[in-house]
């Protein structure tokens, strides 16, 4: 049930995987025959994710993971840009890896606007509208925020930027919302997107990024010059080839998949909200993502339920994965004007194609017997 932290791997996936690991070891930037069958599985993988995107295969990168994605966006985007402006919009509930991010970038002297969402979680596109001024060079904005599965209403704002000024450039971090549904920068006016393998069922440690060959962009790290100079160092051959495997599998069955999730995400909500003094944070139905749910449990501390429910072998998230191990009230539950009480007891339940009923009436089961005994063990 901790699905938006990380997704088990595709058989398939992990299988090709293993075999370059193991077999077709070599290094694309060699020239012997190793080398070039390495190569031909970097080129799998762009065709493979480009077409998905229906972008240029030229405009894929292949990073680490999404943190890096995000970071090469706003950090190479910011910098070379900066003569026209010095202004960065983004929003109050963005990954740490876009807003500690932005943090940075004021410390180089770059003013951010950080947009305020509803009580869904959601952006409004008219303080977007004021946000933007002569100096805005750059605006990021998430597709699916991984907390609360609040879908942000970017082709509107897309529009919305380009309209005002096609100049600024538009950030989407896809790392929720890739592998869900379907995304098409171009289409949207997103001119650079970030994704991540391992969330999609693929391998942990490769991420992509997508920038628009328009895009004028800076690299943050050097050496050998791999990926146009991008991204320079060894390409994660096994990981790419493995991120372009589970995208094909992903968005195989993908309407089928999606509309079975969201009956999971239905009944979960359901079941939870038959339990007295249950908020269900976001969007409990078809206006959120399918595979997350917020759950705030009055009285409750979430790191105590949280290991009650792993001694009956059902894992969950306090929040964000990326900052579970440094527990603190979460930025995008103050950001929705959640109740003080209920931030230390919310707890996010994320599901994936592998999920099943049988596990949902466990977890409802579970929760129906344990709420009870830790709230009277609370207020004893």
């Amino acid at each position: 049930m901790d699905n938006s932290a990380t997704t088990r791997c595709f058989d398939q996936v992990a299988e090709l995987t293993a075999h370059i690991m193991c077999e077709d070891y070599g290094n694309p930037s060699s020239l012997h025959r190793k080398g070039v069958q390495a190569e031909k599985y970097t080129r799998y993988a762009k065709e493979v994710i480009a077409g998905n995107l229906k972008v240029n295969e030229k405009e894929i990168f292949f990073t680490s993971g999404g943190t890096e994605s995000d970071n090469l966006a706003l950090i190479g985007c910011a910098r070379a840009n900066c003569r026209s402006g010095r202004h960065l919009i983004t929003t109050q509930i963005e990954h740490p890896a876009v807003l500690q991010t932005m943090k940075h970038l004021e410390e180089e002297g770059f003013r951010v606007t950080y947009l305020p969402v509803d009580k869904l979680g959601c952006i409004r596109l008219e303080d977007l509208e004021r946000a933007i001024t002569g100096e805005t060079i750059l605006v990021s904005i998430m597709h699916t925020n991984n907390e609360v599965g609040a879908m942000q209403p970017v082709a509107q704002a897309g529009a919305l930027i380009k309209r005002m000024n096609p100049r600024i450039l538009f950030h989407v971090d896809a790392v929720q919302g890739y592998g869900k549904f379907r995304i098409y920068p171009k289409r949207m006016k997103i001119d650079l997107l970030s994704a991540s393998g391992h969330k999609i069922h693929g391998p942990k440690g490769v991420g992509l990024l997508y920038v628009d060959e328009k895009v004028k962009i800076k690299p943050i790290s050097f050496g050998g010059g791999q990926q146009g100079g991008m991204r320079s160092g060894t390409e994660n051959v096994p990981g790419a080839a493995g991120f372009a495997k589970a995208v094909e599998l992903v968005y195989k069955n993908l309407d089928q998949d999606m509309e079975r999730m969201y009956q999971i995400k239905r009944a979960f909500v359901d079941g939870v909200q038959k339990m007295d003094d249950v908020v269900v944070n976001g969007c409990p139905d078809e206006a959120g993502a399918p595979h997350v749910v917020s759950v705030s449990f009055r009285g409750v501390r979430s790191e105590v339920l949280l290991h009650a429910l792993e001694d009956k072998g059902i894992y969950v998230s306090a929040g964000s994965a990326c900052s579970a191990r440094k527990p603190q009230p979460s930025a995008t539950l103050q950001a929705m004007g959640i109740e003080k009480e209920l931030l230390s007891s919310t707890i996010r339940f994320s599901f994936s194609v592998f999920t099943t009923m049988e596990e949902i009436n466990y977890t409802l089961q579970t929760l129906y017997d344990i709420i009870p005994m830790l709230r009277k063990y609370t207020r004893k």
